[in-house]
């Protein structure tokens, strides 16, 4: 089962999950800020390194021999970098674990990373798969982070991926299907991205032009019969689901591909969503998943209601102590929405 908050709450209480950087220990009332419903928010590091590939240390590894073959350069974090786009980088973060032998972890981006159409992965010591730990694993915790479109400006702190932890191996109880919104009767269907914009700071909420970075795409943009949007090769794009989303109090849910061979164009980056959202209860009645779209190779004619996901449930082992959106949220409620980072 996938643990709650207040158990994930106790892990860092016990040692078995540690806050903050070299040793240093993140204040008790910081808490809040990073403990999810389900899920712990990861903060960057002071150090980053510009590499010249993605790798996997793989079980006879470390990720410094990683480093140290394919660094271009160190950068630090702590006065705020720019992350170019067309780079990879790596970044140690503040967290680290010892978890116990029942306990495993998954990561994944956190919304607003995947909304930005940046790639990050988690990377444990000694691993062969990117955003998984095993049972047990105890030791350091890294961030692949590669830019798409947008550069970004980075400081130590800032959150870009979130863990969650699982006892055993459990079995989902369901999935949803979700299909693209793309009805002939809305004004906007979704956003492309602009390329050659200007930087995204990833503290900067609210502070971004929406219209500097992302161009509508609207009812004259739509082709095909029934309704329906050509996907461009290598352009990203915000859409939102036709079926409203509604995460149980007890359960969790991540976003998963149908099939691979569903078409030319991946449909999700982040999509892990706590127990609460779209939960009447907690504010969020009609919520929508927002699907972040790159299309590949050819164009490719999406067209309104075609399945591109699954939502894959599963059980939390008691009910958290808060839900998603109940003290405020960018994503409760949500229909077509942009990053957080940028105004209406």
């Amino acid at each position: 089962m996938i643990l709650p908050s207040q158990q994930i709450a106790a892990l860092i209480d016990a040692g078995h999950i540690r806050l903050g950087d070299e040793g240093g220990q993140v204040a008790h009332d910081a808490l809040p800020q990073t403990l999810q419903p389900a899920s712990l928010d990861l903060t960057l590091g002071r150090r980053a390194y510009r590499m010249r590939a993605s790798f996997l240390p793989g079980t006879q590894a470390r990720v410094a021999d990683g480093i140290k073959a394919l660094c271009l350069h160190e950068i630090d974090l702590d006065s705020g970098a720019v992350l170019e786009t067309g780079c990879i980088y790596l970044v140690e973060l503040q967290e680290s674990l010892d978890l116990p032998d029942v306990l495993s972890a998954l990561a994944n981006p956190k919304s607003s990373t995947g909304r930005l159409d940046v790639f990050a992965r988690v990377i444990g010591e000694a691993s062969d798969r990117f955003d998984a730990l095993p049972a047990g694993y105890s030791g350091p915790l890294w961030l692949e982070i590669a830019p798409r479109t947008f550069p970004i400006l980075a400081r130590t702190g800032d959150r870009v991926s979130q863990i969650r932890f699982k006892r055993g191996k459990p079995a989902p109880l369901r999935r949803q299907t979700v299909s693209v919104d793309l009805s002939p009767g809305l004004e906007t269907v979704g956003y492309r991205a602009r390329r050659h914009s200007g930087l995204v700071d990833l503290r900067g909420i609210g502070a971004h032009s929406a219209l500097d970075y992302w161009e509508p795409i609207r009812l004259t943009s739509i082709s095909g019969q029934g309704g329906g949007l050509i996907l461009e090769p290598e352009e990203f794009y915000i859409l939102a689901s036709r079926e409203a989303v509604e995460i149980p109090v007890t359960e969790a849910a991540e976003m998963a591909p149908i099939d691979t061979e569903i078409g030319e164009f991946r449909a999700h980056y982040a999509g892990f969503f706590d127990p609460g959202f779209g939960v009447a209860e907690a504010g969020g009645l009609g919520s929508r998943a927002v699907l972040e779209v790159r299309g590949r190779d050819v164009p490719f004619l999406l067209s309104h209601g075609q399945p591109v996901a699954h939502l894959v449930f599963e059980a939390l082992a008691e009910q958290p102590t808060e839900l998603y959106g109940a003290n405020g949220s960018s994503y409760q409620a949500q229909g077509l929405r942009l990053s957080k980072h940028f105004a209406d």
